[in-house]
């Protein structure tokens, strides 16, 4: 029997913590305007047929989820085509909450990346930056945490432009992920930030949890997605490691 294994690739995961990222679903969590609806049904009672079961439905970009490429893009690749090596990832976590107190718009910038670059370490090639604006804390109410206007306009906060196109190109980020219910800030309905990283075929992430409980940096990141065939993203069950 031949033995592959070559100890020069052996990677290891050093972690003190584990930290689920990951919100419960239920019916009655924030979904984004015209996505179905969250359903649960009994199947099965324990006292009628031995076991307890459900059927469930919920649209592929609800709850803590992923975006796949051909979200935006036809060619694109579908959520089953992501390789296990890309879900497990190194992370850094940006905090701009003291920003978006007074301005739910607000948008992360090149300078909020240099600062925080100043104030912790060079952001590496390969991590994912998660971007913790305090939305999370709105989960529980949905008016709240989306936040229209008389016109149905959103505001929430996400990445600039410019600051996506920096981690991108600068950087060469795995991707990127938040707490509220898009990387676009809520009021470009463009879904700009979305497409220039999907069209990368990096990794978005969109309605995080506990990012309050994150350092700065030496995050390990393991996301868990349903290998939906053709999907345009998961759900999905997303662990951060803390070192």
């Amino acid at each position: 029997m031949t033995n592959n294994f070559n100890s020069n690739n052996l990677k290891t995961i050093a972690y003190r913590n584990i930290i689920d990222l990951t919100h419960a679903i239920h019916p009655n969590i924030p979904i984004w305007p015209g996505d179905p609806a969250i359903a649960f049904e009994t199947v099965s009672q324990i006292e009628k047929h031995g076991y307890f079961l459900r059927k469930f439905s919920i649209g592929e970009h609800s709850g803590t989820h992923i975006n796949a490429p051909n979200s935006f893009d036809p060619a694109g690749a579908s959520v089953d085509s992501y390789a296990p090596q890309s879900l497990v990832s190194p992370a850094i976590a940006i905090d701009i909450r003291e920003a978006t107190v007074t301005n739910p718009d607000y948008t992360l910038t090149v300078s909020d990346i240099l600062n925080w670059e100043q104030q912790h370490k060079f952001i590496e090639p390969g991590n994912l930056v998660l971007l913790y604006t305090g939305w999370q804390e709105k989960w529980d109410d949905k008016q709240a945490f989306f936040n229209p206007d008389a016109g149905g306009i959103c505001h929430f906060p996400g990445f600039g432009k410019a600051a996506t196109q920096f981690l991108l190109e600068e950087r060469s980020v795995a991707g990127i992920g938040t707490d509220t219910h898009g990387v676009d800030p809520g009021k470009d309905e463009s879904f700009a930030v979305n497409k220039m990283v999907l069209g990368k075929q990096r990794i978005v992430l969109e309605n995080l949890a506990n990012l309050h409980l994150l350092p700065a940096a030496d995050i390990t990141l393991v996301i868990g997605i349903l290998r939906l065939l053709g999907g345009s993203g998961s759900p999905v069950s997303v662990l951060a490691f803390v070192a």
